[in-house]
């Protein structure tokens, strides 16, 4: 009887103990379910936020994270091309695939057939949503409801974890949206495709990129085209991200006065970026200080 006791005890302790084992394609994604999951969730990720996400050089580490885990976070809309050989290769056929785009709606879907011409033009939208704080609130209640099917017991632990954290962002959102309002229509160069959920939140204008193609590294026509464009429109700021070469943007800078801001696009993109909210404190600080 007494050894029965025992066994329900260590069982219901490994039960009340276990984590839900996370992978992350993200460090925003990775932020964003450590706020959620909290003590309940044992997260890595596999892109570093000082790396390009579009490309991956595939490790077998990688695997290796994803042989046990229960669960894989996206952020879908065919960023993350590198995923499938990375989750062929961990062999784990119980894992989980979330794509947190599953309720974003996309922005910039294409209209005619997209071919290689186009440059890294993605068929169902573009990808960088999470640039929008809005949507890092439906990313944050995707991952609560995929984090409560695998571990139902600990539901009303990630429902408190968050409605603490969307609070936390709304409160964010309202001092974010207060800083950008004077730079309403304001004309920037962006350097990559990356901002138009961003501008559209924040009311700003994407005056050009310094990629004449998505994905196309800048070409001497292209760079005589957006200077020409500073100068007749007076553009004050060319924001780029820190993975990209900062070559292009410089020389374009030299000739018309323009200001280069390297801002990080993913947590842990520069050293004091440890979250989603530090890092959008940082853009947004950024152009407002620049702009």
């Amino acid at each position: 009887m007494l050894k029965n006791i025992f066994i329900c005890i260590f069982l219901l302790l490994t039960t009340t103990l276990a984590q839900v084992k996370v992978v992350t394609t993200t460090t925003v994604i990775y932020d964003l379910v450590k706020n959620v999951g909290g003590e309940k969730v044992e997260v890595d990720y596999l892109s570093r936020g000082d790396q390009d996400v579009h490309f991956l050089e595939i490790l077998p580490s990688y695997m290796t994270k994803l042989r046990n885990a229960d669960i894989l976070f996206q952020i879908g809309l065919q960023l993350e091309m590198w995923a499938p050989q990375i989750i062929d290769g961990s062999r784990n056929s119980d894992l989980r695939v979330v794509y947190l785009s599953d309720e974003i709606s996309p922005k910039e879907i294409p209209t005619t057939k997209v071919d290689a011409s186009m440059g890294d033009v993605h068929p169902n939208g573009n990808p960088h949503y999470w640039l929008d704080p809005h949507n890092a609130k439906i990313m944050a209640n995707e991952i609560y409801k995929e984090l409560s099917l695998q571990s139902p017991e600990n539901d009303s632990y990630f429902k408190k974890n968050l409605d603490a954290y969307l609070k936390k962002l709304d409160n964010k959102i309202i001092e974010w949206e207060g800083k950008m309002f004077k730079l309403k229509q304001k004309e920037i160069i962006f350097f990559h495709s990356s901002w138009i959920y961003f501008a559209d939140r924040f009311g700003i204008k994407i005056a050009g990129y310094v990629e004449p193609k998505p994905g196309i590294p800048p070409t001497p026509s292209h760079n005589a085209e957006i200077i020409q464009l500073i100068k007749k429109k007076n553009i004050k700021l060319i924001v780029t991200e820190v993975f990209y070469s900062d070559s292009a943007p410089n020389q374009i800078a030299s000739i018309t006065g323009a200001k280069v801001l390297k801002v990080p696009t993913q947590v842990y993109g520069l050293e004091n970026i440890k979250s989603y909210i530090d890092m959008m404190d940082y853009i947004v600080n950024q152009i407002i200080s620049h702009g």
